[in-house]
């Protein structure tokens, strides 16, 4: 399972022109998740995020996380993070979830982030969304539970 965080100041998602999700300050997560992932890691995951020290304290260094802000998180599921991009010019899909398997554990990785006491919003699982955000910093960092 793969998280894109992005730090950002204000983000939303549309589907058909109409806002599902929207945030001020937190985190964009982008959530990929492969065939070998399970509800254990979906939720350990969730953890890492909502405790990942992006946020910056007093002395401007990064040492505060989404839960001590009590920031927001929009969570979006995004499959192409599980893309095999090793060769060639187009990306392979295979290495992404299906969905009957990826939305189950996309749900669990937002129940978990809710349970942590963060106010989530999302995106809709499977359709085509429109995203707009403002990256702080820019920071973005991607989380993979396949090289922890």
């Amino acid at each position: 399972m793969k998280a894109l965080l992005q730090r950002v100041t204000q983000a939303k998602v549309e589907v058909a022109g109409q806002t599902v999700g929207a945030i001020d300050s937190g985190l964009l997560i982008f959530l990929g998740i492969t065939p070998n992932d399970n509800e254990a890691i979906a939720r350990k995951l969730a953890h890492r995020a909502a405790g990942y020290r992006l946020f910056s304290d007093a002395q401007d260094k990064m040492n505060l996380s989404l839960s001590d802000i009590e920031g927001s998180a929009l969570v979006v599921s995004q499959f192409t993070l599980a893309a095999d991009t090793n060769s060639g010019r187009r990306p392979s899909f295979s290495s992404a979830a299906p969905p009957t398997q990826a939305e189950p554990l996309y749900q669990a990785f937002v129940t978990e982030l809710q349970r942590l006491k963060i106010n989530v919003a999302t995106g809709e699982f499977g359709a085509d969304m429109q995203v707009t955000l403002t990256n702080d910093g820019p920071v973005t960092f991607l989380l993979d539970t396949e090289k922890s």
